[in-house]
């Protein structure tokens, strides 16, 4: 019953979110709340909600703290080179913008951190996405994917959680994969490029001379309806989704009002924040941070605390602008924080009920004996929805050594079931038990739902692309 229940819930939640009947907060926390009821649980709705809160308060803590500072290295023109350098190459082209933006997604991800990965992307990427009025979910799909498949970097979470939970050294996880992994980007790269494509058809192409010689002039003043228009554009008029697909696809500029030129002036190449004279210290300061969260010298959610401080504190001596730069970054806090701990109800009710358990234990369990032998492809084929219906932490702790446990009996080695776990990174980023994937959709201000509908078939595809190349090269 615990197992069937489990997975009405979430296709409950699924199903209202994607229809936009409910907002994500609000489905995250009334769902669960009933399900709890409905097992017979709800009084002990208080304890499981507070122990999921207590369990995601660091991450919430890091996220806020993490926000704002990359909020205030974004404001300082710390990114602003590899910005350029992405634009430069974008120009006005819907089809190099969102390879762009998958190819910044990628670089920006070997931090190791998603939130960061997103700020950055969304902040880069958004001015220009509504100045040619291309989908912001091809945007918001396309980082996601590229970022699941760089996920799987030692430091970046899901290969460290695999080699703790069976005993393992992370290289020996991680190295072999890379070949698959490799395969896994290339094909979000060749897949935005087919999106890129269609929005190229959908559009046309941008034939400004000013920002093919400049492509940092879309920046200034983007959305601010007060621009130059794009009066050199040339194709079709947008009549509907990408390609004349559905509306989930392409739809348009999801709510973001013309005259909200504050937040797409985030990267003006004139803005007043910038600090040019403290680049070098910020750019040490953030590759020192970086190197202290991988080698955890502290909690990560300290080390944002302490390099936020130190960034506001240097970068804006007077307390005036220093509250100014919170200020600026407070929506994204509160977004993310918010549903953070709305998804604390969630998990809670999960992990709490004992559903999570039974819904792992029955997919296990229905594997076959014949299928035995061959736990790695097995393994590889149930990390695609477990790690998208469940934490890493669950899924690491909770049900690789299990299924590591049924391969060793058939003679399959730990190692290989370590490395097919790490298979279902690509949709693991959109799952709504991610915090970041709220920080991505929050910043482009794009509908979860719509994000979802997009995103899950193409980054399950991605993932099936790295299994695939996994078997062919004998790694898995």
């Amino acid at each position: 019953m615990l197992t069937i229940l489990g997975f009405i819930m979430i296709a409950t939640f699924l199903v209202l979110i994607m229809m936009k009947k409910m907002t994500p907060m609000g489905a995250l926390v009334l769902i669960p709340a009933l399900f709890c009821v409905l097992v017979g649980k709800g009084a002990h709705l208080g304890d499981y909600v507070i122990k999921g809160v207590g369990d995601l308060a660091p991450t919430a803590a890091m996220l806020m703290f993490a926000i704002i500072y990359f909020g205030v290295m974004i404001d300082v023109g710390l990114f602003d080179p590899i910005v350029r350098l992405i634009l430069r190459f974008c120009k006005a082209d819907p089809m190099r913008v969102v390879v762009g933006t998958a190819v910044l997604a990628a670089i920006v991800s070997l931090d190791g951190d998603g939130s960061t990965t997103f700020m950055i992307t969304v902040s880069a990427m958004v001015p220009l996405y509504r100045r040619l009025k291309m989908s912001l979910v091809v945007m918001t799909g396309v980082a996601a994917m590229a970022n699941g498949v760089m996920n799987t970097l030692p430091w970046g979470g899901p290969t460290a959680r695999a080699a703790a939970a069976l005993k393992l050294d992370a290289s020996d996880i991680f190295v072999p994969m890379i070949p698959a992994l490799a395969c896994g980007l290339v094909f979000v790269f060749a897949l935005a490029y087919g999106l890129g494509l269609r929005e190229r058809k959908r559009l046309g192409t941008l034939t400004l001379e000013e920002v093919t010689a400049d492509p940092e002039t879309v920046l200034v003043g983007a959305g601010s309806g007060t621009g130059r228009g794009a009066k050199g554009r040339t194709g079709k008029k947008a009549t509907g989704g990408a390609g004349g697909g559905t509306d989930a696809e392409a739809p348009e500029t999801h709510g973001a009002a013309e005259g909200d030129a504050e937040e797409h002036q985030t990267l003006d190449p004139n803005r007043a924040t910038l600090r040019p004279k403290l680049y070098w210290f910020n750019a040490a300061l953030t590759i020192a941070l970086l190197t202290m969260m991988i080698r955890e010298d502290l909690p990560i959610p300290v080390l944002f605390l302490l390099g936020a401080a130190i960034a506001l504190t240097v970068n804006f001596p007077s307390v005036a602008d220093q509250k100014a730069r919170v200020a600026a970054h407070s929506e994204n806090v509160v977004n993310v924080a918010g549903m953070v701990f709305a998804a604390a109800v969630f998990t809670g009710v999960l992990t709490g009920t004992g559903m999570v358990e039974h819904m792992a234990r029955w997919l296990v369990d229905g594997v076959p004996d014949g299928m035995g032998p061959h736990m790695g492809l097995v393994t590889g084929v149930l990390s695609i929805p477990l790690t998208y219906f469940m934490s890493n932490d669950g899924f690491y702790f909770g049900i690789v050594p299990i299924l590591a446990e049924a391969g060793a009996a058939h003679g399959v080695e730990p190692v290989e079931i370590a490395r097919a776990s790490l298979v279902g990174q690509a949709l693991h980023m959109s799952s709504p038990l991610v915090p970041a994937v709220y920080v991505l959709v929050g910043m482009a201000k794009v509908e979860f739902g719509d994000h979802t509908r997009f995103v899950v078939k193409w980054a399950a595809l991605t993932s099936l692309v790295v299994l695939g190349a996994g078997l062919l090269f004998g790694i898995i």
